[in-house]
């Protein structure tokens, strides 16, 4: 597979003829482009760093041929495209575009005790590439590349890696760093590498560029 970094928490995956979009939410510029050229589209939950609501909702009424899968609280704003939107929920296991793509976890992570937890669902596509959306979630299952969020108000760099050294995956790549400038991405990489706090080192792929995985 190739994996396409965009802005934030925003990738595209791409295997043969199918592409994936992971995420596209206000806080990546291109996000309209992406979602153009994909044939369907996963959110993790309803954020809108994460889920570019009016973006979907023209993509769905201009073009009948893509998919777009979530949590219910996204996808059942759409009550009358039951044909393009798919729930999906921990256990689940579809197949998106041809891609084999298996659902973990249930809640985003806590920000704070006065801000409700939302729904938040992880994606392991292709039983190798894992987006946690907004959660430490670890799924019960082998993960190859884990895709790592770095900034927000959720995180914590010491959970973030006692997150990674329990998934233990074979790559890490930085996503959800829109809050962090230069300083800190490297800052974060270095604490989250073998000479540090993990046995796999934080990869930092630039927005635009694309990785094999």
């Amino acid at each position: 597979m190739k994996l396409t970094k965009h802005a934030h928490a925003c990738v595209t995956v791409a295997k043969e003829d199918a592409r994936i979009v992971i995420d596209p939410g206000t806080f990546t510029p291109d996000a309209a482009h992406v979602v153009a050229a994909a044939d369907a589209v996963l959110i993790t939950h309803e954020h809108f760093d994460h889920f570019d609501e009016d973006l979907i909702a023209r993509s769905l009424e201009s073009r009948p041929e893509l998919r777009v899968y979530g949590p219910a609280s996204v996808v059942e704003r759409w009550p009358a495209r039951r044909g393009q939107v798919t729930a999906v929920a921990a256990g689940d296991n579809v197949a998106v575009a041809g891609i084999d793509v298996s659902v973990f976890g249930d809640l985003h992570a806590s920000i704070h005790r006065d801000i409700p937890r939302v729904a938040n669902v992880g994606y392991l596509v292709d039983g190798r590439l894992y987006h946690p959306g907004d959660a430490y979630h670890v799924p019960d299952a082998p993960v190859d590349t884990l895709l790592l969020p770095t900034s927000g108000p959720w995180t914590k760099l010491g959970e973030a890696a006692d997150y990674v050294r329990e998934v233990a995956p074979n790559n890490l790549i930085q996503i959800h760093e829109v809050m962090l400038g230069p300083i800190g991405q490297h800052s974060t990489a270095r604490f989250l590498s073998p000479e540090m706090l993990t046995e796999v080192p934080l990869a930092i792929v630039p927005v635009g560029e694309t990785v094999a995985v």
